[in-house]
């Protein structure tokens, strides 16, 4: 079985994101969908919550899991016997981060990395600029599946 992981912390998760993950579950028998664990980093959304939103957007797509890691990431890849990790890349400056990142995790687990160029519709996405748009009163309509914009309104609400 080809078997993939898409990392990330999907603070909240964007279309990018989401395009990325409907390619790659195009390209393996199973892609996990990892929500990685920073633990110095305090998110908009928890752990759990952006799961079920993971979950929730990649419904229709049979061959996608959703979990969690704190962590190598290269270890996860390890224990669950996953050989390739799938990474977007917005611009240059994406490319000589992941690269370094790509070349450790070869290094460390034989692990190896498959970049996507970002389909140019979302190549200016990110979670951050899309919370500090949708905080301001920006409209993220089409920039984040829409189950996530309602939970993303919702949950400044709360903190406003």
């Amino acid at each position: 079985m080809r078997r993939a992981v898409c990392p990330g912390s999907y603070d909240p998760v964007t279309n990018g994101h989401l395009d990325v993950i409907e390619r790659s579950a195009g390209l393996f028998d199973e892609v996990v969908v990892a929500v990685l664990i920073n633990k110095s980093k305090k998110g908009l959304f928890s752990i759990d919550e952006r799961m079920d939103m993971l979950r929730t957007v990649t419904a229709h797509l049979p061959n996608v899991r959703i979990d969690s890691w704190y962590g190598l990431l290269v270890d996860y890849c390890t224990e669950n016997a996953i050989a390739a990790i799938t990474k977007g890349l917005r611009a240059v400056s994406d490319f000589d981060y992941e690269l370094q990142m790509a070349q450790m995790n070869k290094r460390l687990s034989g692990v190896d990395t498959l970049f996507m160029s970002t389909n140019p519709e979302f190549s200016f996405l990110s979670s951050s600029l899309i919370k500090e748009v949708a905080t301001h009163g920006g409209d993220v309509t089409g920039l984040v599946p829409d189950h996530v914009r309602e939970e993303l309104l919702r949950r400044i609400r709360e903190n406003s």
